[in-house]
């Protein structure tokens, strides 16, 4: 089965006030220092498999912030994974890109190197929001991103947006969501906000400063952003995301399948062989263990099949179509029906998940309270 690799690359011009990603602010000395460790780490993971169990479907460089490395860096990380992996004809190479930091030059330079889908973080098109949030551009700069991704011959792009931010109105939600789809993009992600320990939005939320949104206007958002989307011909395919017609992100979809996954670069996770491990978030400790030719882990378990059974519901559910029984069923031995009977019957009774026989799914209303449900399963 062909693998999807996660590339985390740990720097950001600034670190957004929401964000509780593992990121370091960009100095070219470490930069160079990563990119060394990645090299080594990424040959040291080939050499685990072989085979067909090198070949790559989909390809995510995620972050922080990759496209402040320069377009030759990027190009690194791209051909680095690709010497010492199969990517697939047609694999999906995805890039997640800040506006701002991508010019048409470099663009061209990443399209034309085989980078063929683009995830622009805009989360939302109001100046006073942008600053909140402590994003370093305006909405005018997404819109020249995108302009300028087309030009350079992108044919997919994603945009993220954030609704349920403190003083944030649901006129807001809707003219963020307006001026996106007139991008024309092919994805759309739609995330409520999450308030992090230790990030400066949260501190600011529990010194007083500013005030969460009620849960009824955040469904209201929520609900908001799936008419409005749909309306514009977008497929409401999990939780949070959005997309055209065959444009789903290849790449999350094994995650919400529970498929085998390569995680690279420090804060990384894998999921291989029944066995769930996470590089070491520090930097310095990532490039210190790969230097002494040592794999990065900081973090390991092998999960047994009750929770790989329970993951698989869980992650399953986020998507619109559900889960396969019958998938379930050859995955694990046992149909899920077995495994779960009082679960099931309790949301059929509730109306938050809908059960015919061959697949198993959310309601609108368990869209809408699906954490509740997820933690039926555990």
């Amino acid at each position: 089965m062909a693998l999807g690799i996660y590339i985390h690359v740990p720097f950001c011009l600034g670190k957004c006030s929401y964000c509780d990603f593992v990121s370091y602010r960009w100095v070219h000395d470490k930069v160079d220092a990563y990119l060394e460790a990645l090299a080594k780490e990424t040959r040291m993971r080939s050499k685990e498999l072989s085979g067909n169990n090198r070949q790559v479907e989909s390809l995510y460089i995620g972050g922080g912030t990759p496209t402040c490395l320069k377009r030759e860096e990027i190009l690194f990380v791209v051909k680095n994974c690709s010497f010492h992996f199969d990517l697939l004809p047609g694999a999906e190479i995805s890039l997640e890109a800040n506006p701002g930091t991508v010019s048409m030059e470099k663009l061209e330079f990443l399209y034309s190197n085989g980078i063929n889908r683009l995830s622009i973080g805009a989360q939302a098109c109001q100046e006073w929001l942008l600053k909140l949030l402590g994003r370093k551009h305006s909405f005018e700069d997404v819109q020249d991103a995108v302009r300028s991704a087309r030009k350079a011959g992108f044919k997919n792009i994603s945009i993220d947006l954030i609704f349920g931010t403190p003083g944030q109105t649901t006129g807001d939600w809707n003219e963020s969501l307006q001026r996106v789809i007139e991008l024309a993009p092919e994805h759309i992600s739609a995330y409520g906000l999450h308030l992090a320990a230790g990030t400066p939005l949260n501190e600011r939320v529990s010194k007083g400063e500013l005030e969460v949104l009620e849960e009824e206007i955040w469904l209201e958002m929520y609900e908001e952003a799936i008419e409005v989307l749909a309306a514009a011909g977008f497929e409401h395919y999990e939780i949070s995301n959005f997309a055209l017609p065959g444009r789903q992100c290849r790449h999350n979809l094994l995650y919400w399948r529970n498929l085998p996954y390569l995680g690279l670069g420090p804060a990384a996770f894998s999921y291989l062989n029944n066995r769930r491990f996470g590089n070491e978030k520090s930097l310095e400790k990532y490039i210190q263990k790969i230097n002494e030719e040592k794999p990065a882990e900081a973090e390991s378990e092998t999960l047994p099949q009750r929770i790989r059974m329970a993951e698989t519901v869980i992650l399953g559910l986020r998507l619109l179509k559900g889960i396969d029984l019958n998938e379930f069923a050859l995955r694990f031995g046992k149909r899920l029906e077995e495994v779960y009977p009082g679960q099931i019957d309790k949301f059929v009774r509730l109306k938050l998940i809908e059960y015919d026989g061959k697949n198993v799914r959310l309601t609108r209303k368990g869209l809408a309270v699906s954490n509740q449900v997820f933690v039926e399963f555990i």
